[in-house]
């Protein structure tokens, strides 16, 4: 090579690294399959936000104090549960499991 070509060559290459380690593309490409399948149930009208519906709460009484249950009744503490359950003569309040533990009588 000649001298002259010289830094035309450093230039051509200096030109082709820059434009191919340009920066990168920001695409609003979904990263995942369920990323995906949202945008395509949005955008065809399937989805709706308000469809979700997980259930509720299962129990009667405030979430933060449910220790204990009769029934479907909630108890923050084990005394007030055994007097909800309303054991009668020679049977004796039974609290079995925990969180929520389950009040009951027994023998």
């Amino acid at each position: 090579m000649s001298l002259p070509r010289l830094p035309l060559v450093v230039l051509a290459v200096l030109v082709l690294v820059l434009v191919g380690c340009g920066g990168s593309k920001t695409t609003d490409e979904p990263t995942t399959a369920k990323e995906k399948q949202l945008r395509e149930a949005k955008a065809s009208g399937e989805y709706n936000a308000s469809d979700k519906n997980w259930g509720a709460w299962r129990y009667s009484g405030d979430r933060n104090d449910c220790f204990f249950i009769v029934g479907r009744r909630c108890f923050k503490t084990e005394t007030a549960a055994c007097s909800a359950a309303r054991c009668k003569k020679g049977k004796k309040c039974n609290t079995v499991g925990g969180g929520p533990a389950s009040v009951s009588c027994s023998k």
